[in-house]
């Protein structure tokens, strides 16, 4: 594994998100000082929290899997995670809703989750089950240490005896199809396939390793940490604080002080000088590459993952909501379609609708129930969407889809807090205006992935969704620690 040169004594880490708090924690663990530079005035990034009229709404992230990753990131500091935060497992994880009527909870304990599908499907597929699960459990094994938590310096890094393996799993092949040999039952088949659209791909066409995914959501569990999603980045900003991090909100990196291909400094908005040795930049890629004023050569332009129209709110209704529920449309393969090669809205969406305060009541300052609701959209790239003229009337849209699969009365009992269209996200720097950055395509996967060393700056190592591994919770959190090694060594 190839490390920068020179000395790492002191680093600078912009991006206090949770690829950036990772990357710290670890950092410190190595014995490195370690000023961490922030522009907004909290942490989490996309994982952060924002108050409305006393309630605590989690405005990005809602679901936690592989909390391990973040035992080892408060370990590095020699704090335990039940210090740090109160973690609840979702049981059922989420709950399916289908546009038959028929409904299904999706259980992470084996026994328990079998026991679901015989009931709502019959023997036979609770068998496929089984399967499913081992299949899943052995596609885990088989990359979470060479492939996910790995730092790759060239394509050859691939050649491993796990990469035979993974073929031998079918992990090169359709994951839509696989699935298909265990579940006949399409609606059951969803649960296991839907987890693909995070990495901004059809399940149909993403391959077959991508189904660690569903084994993250299905087998390893779904969390909820006490306090609400933002809690997370307020813990690990407080283990980084006490083990002796400079901490700084509120202070934009402007550019990097740079002679020949090392930089010496990093320049803030106001003025400010801070010398270092290595710059970690747990940012947006587009703002990484802006920062170090190169570009990534790469034969093919980036490609985007789709993006999520989100209304987050209140009520007082009591719907049957679980913390977690899919409200899938019938036309599951054409809403991929849609909005990943046609640039359309859903024309018979599958939602998800987050209801924290089932597993969390005190985030409702003021009582009642706090509702997300998280439709997924073409990305500004795909779908060129007049965003300021469709926003109200989508919104409409999605409150009458809601009262057909039995949210009764939803328009009128939901109040809105706040509407986020992908213009909003790309008005806040986020790449194609999607905050699921670039889609997990084989040419962005691995050592394909935009890497974490950058050929133009010398000492400087990114972190992020951008970068490798990837996207969501647990793969941010090993991109810190995949680039802390960088500078660190293993």
């Amino acid at each position: 594994m190839r490390r920068i040169d020179g000395a790492t004594d002191h680093v600078v880490v912009i991006g206090a998100g949770l690829a950036g708090l990772s990357a710290t924690l670890h950092l410190l663990g190595s014995g490195r000082r370690v000023t961490l530079l922030e522009q907004a005035d909290t942490p989490g990034g996309r994982a952060g929290q924002q108050s409305f009229d006393g309630n605590a709404v989690d405005t990005g992230a809602s679901v936690l899997t592989m909390p391990e990753l973040l035992e080892e990131a408060f370990a590095a500091v020699g704090e335990p995670l039940a210090k740090n935060l109160r973690l609840t497992r979702l049981d059922p994880a989420y709950r399916a809703r289908f546009a038959d009527g028929s409904s299904l909870a999706l259980r992470t304990d084996g026994d328990a989750m079998e026991a679901e599908i015989r009931a709502f499907a019959g023997a036979r597929e609770a068998a496929g089950y089984r399967a499913l699960r081992r299949w899943l459990s052995e596609l885990y094994a088989v990359q979470k240490d060479r492939f996910i938590g790995t730092n790759f310096d060239s394509p050859a890094d691939l050649a491993r005896p796990e990469l035979v393996k993974l073929a031998a799993l079918g992990g090169f092949g359709r994951l839509g199809p696989r699935i298909g040999r265990y579940l006949r039952d399409e609606r059951v088949r969803r649960l296991f396939s839907f987890q693909a659209l995070y990495a901004g791909l059809d399940p149909a066409r993403a391959i077959g390793a991508y189904g660690v995914i569903a084994y993250m959501d299905t087998v390893g569990g779904v969390y909820y940490p006490e306090g609400g999603m933002g809690e997370i980045g307020r813990a690990m900003t407080g283990a980084a604080a006490r083990a002796g991090a400079d901490v700084r909100f509120g202070t934009e990196a402007a550019w990097l002080e740079r002679v020949n291909s090392r930089v010496r400094a990093v320049r803030t908005r106001s003025g400010e000088r801070i010398a270092c040795d290595a710059v970690v930049l747990a940012t947006e890629l587009s703002s990484a590459y802006r920062l170090i004023g190169a570009r990534p050569r790469r034969p093919l332009p980036l490609r985007y993952s789709p993006s999520a129209v989100v209304l987050h709110g209140r009520t007082t209704a009591k719907w049957d909501l679980g913390h977690h529920t899919i409200f899938f449309g019938d036309a599951w393969e054409r809403t991929f379609a849609e909005i990943i090669r046609d640039g359309k809205l859903m024309s018979d969406p599958s939602l998800l609708v987050t209801r924290p305060t089932a597993t969390d009541p005190g985030l409702a300052g003021r009582g009642g129930e706090i509702v997300s609701v998280l439709a997924p959209a073409p990305n500004t790239q795909r779908g060129p969407i007049d965003w300021d003229r469709v926003r109200g009337p989508y919104r409409e849209e999605l409150f009458r889809t809601l009262e057909a699969r039995g949210l009764t009365g939803f328009g009128d009992e939901f109040s809105v807090d706040e509407t986020i269209t992908p213009a909003d996200w790309a008005a806040r720097g986020l790449g194609a205006g999607t905050p699921f950055s670039l889609a997990h395509t084989f040419a962005q996967t691995g050592p394909f992935r935009p890497a974490n060393l950058v050929r133009a700056a010398g000492n400087v190592v990114l972190a992020g969704s951008g970068t490798t591994p990837g996207v969501g919770i647990p793969p941010v959190l090993i991109s810190g620690r995949l680039a802390a090694e960088r500078i660190t060594g293993r």
